[in-house]
């Protein structure tokens, strides 16, 4: 195949990432912990523009995993997961013994639906359950129902842990996302709108629970000359090496989702007279998402019968990466008897959805061959 691969969602170095990681490297700062680590969280903090308090971490998942610790998830506990999601959203509330109540989707932004989550507190409290916590997610940067969600997570007094590793840079009327939890997470994977290679990050509203957070994810340790554990900790800590990444990323961050609502924009531009394709995007002002990943809704009735597979396998013969949507946790083998509440509108879009290259980094040359290959089809 002469074509060169175009991926999905590949990492973008702006250029200073070294300097930071020389630095550490000259300090001998290479084990976790270190000045890159508490920048880092400062420009974080300072990024998200509220009084908030981040700690930087070895990845989303552990993030996740410490929110629910911190909100006192226990085994026997239940706690409601979008269903759609990928799976990182759902596994930590297994690791502490809970069971996760997974809630369908709504149209708008294909998140968390708040009518199948008000039936579902109401289903479990009736049923002697009351649930401990909600995770709520922006897929694929754009954002849920806030107030919505609010609304119903007050009136029942559950709080929020709030899944914001794909929106980085997406806000709800003005505030960032990653605030909007009781508890907030970030990731920063290999794929994301900027990257620290594997890493993640908890969002809290004090400093006592960050605090709290980052000596569960230092082992634990108590406060003593010798090595001491009353509670049981995690390696949970970002590296110094990682921390730089992350501080020379922070620089180009507006940059990327720039460049990432471009080719959001690119394929509206491809698809804006074609009724059977729809490109996943706001529905009013109030919402503003990173694009991190531009997704498509194929309708095969009004498109000759042509799925989303179809076009998949269309663009992986041009060396082209595309993917699914993600597979809705009810659907999933690992999560058959979990509980779930709502209608198919995850399981549609899954069966028809698309995510398209959508990298910072793609050239002229990238969108010239992906504008082909769509058209094509």
């Amino acid at each position: 195949m002469s074509n060169s691969k175009i991926w999905l969602s590949s990492p973008h170095m702006g250029g200073n990432e070294l300097k930071f990681i020389n630095e550490a490297f000259e300090t001998n700062w290479v084990a976790p912990l270190g000045p890159n680590v508490t920048g880092f969280e400062k420009d974080l903090e300072s990024y998200l523009n509220k009084n908030v308090f981040v700690g930087a971490l070895s990845s989303g998942t552990a993030a996740l995993h410490l929110g629910l610790i911190l909100l006192d998830i226990k085994a026997g506990d239940e706690v409601i997961c979008q269903s759609m999601t990928f799976s990182a959203s759902a596994n930590p509330i297994v690791y502490q013994g809970a069971t996760p109540i997974f809630v369908d989707s709504e149209r708008d932004t294909w998140n968390i639906c708040p009518n199948a989550l008000e039936d579902a507190i109401k289903d479990r409290i009736s049923k002697g359950k009351k649930p401990k916590a909600i995770i709520a997610v922006h897929l694929y940067g754009m954002p849920y129902k806030v107030d919505e969600i609010r609304i119903i997570a007050n009136k029942y007094e559950i709080p929020i842990l709030e899944d914001s590793a794909e929106a980085l840079g997406s806000s709800y009327k003005g505030q960032k996302c990653g605030t909007f939890g009781d508890i907030s997470i970030l990731s920063f994977n290999g794929n994301k709108i900027i990257t620290t290679s594997g890493g993640g990050a908890i969002v809290t509203n004090t400093i006592e629970l960050k605090n709290k957070a980052i000596f569960l994810a230092t082992q634990a340790r108590d406060d003593a000359p010798h090595y001491q554990h009353s509670e049981i900790g995690y390696n949970y800590r970002m590296s110094n090496i990682c921390a730089g990444i992350g501080r020379g990323q922070m620089q180009i961050l507006d940059n990327h989702v720039s460049k990432r609502r471009k080719m959001h924009d690119f394929y509206v531009s491809i698809f804006n007279d074609n009724e059977a394709i729809e490109v996943f995007s706001e529905k009013s002002d109030a919402y503003f998402s990173n694009h991190w990943l531009s997704a498509i809704t194929i309708n095969p009735n009004k498109n000759n019968n042509k799925t989303r597979e179809d076009l998949r396998l269309l663009l992986n013969n041009e060396n082209i990466e595309s993917r699914p949507l993600w597979k809705p946790m009810h659907l999933q083998p690992v999560f058959k008897d979990a509980p779930y509440y709502g209608g198919t509108i995850s399981e549609e879009l899954f069966n028809d959805g698309l995510c398209l290259p959508s990298g910072s980094n793609l050239t002229d040359e990238d969108c010239g061959r992906i504008k082909k290959s769509l058209l094509k089809f």
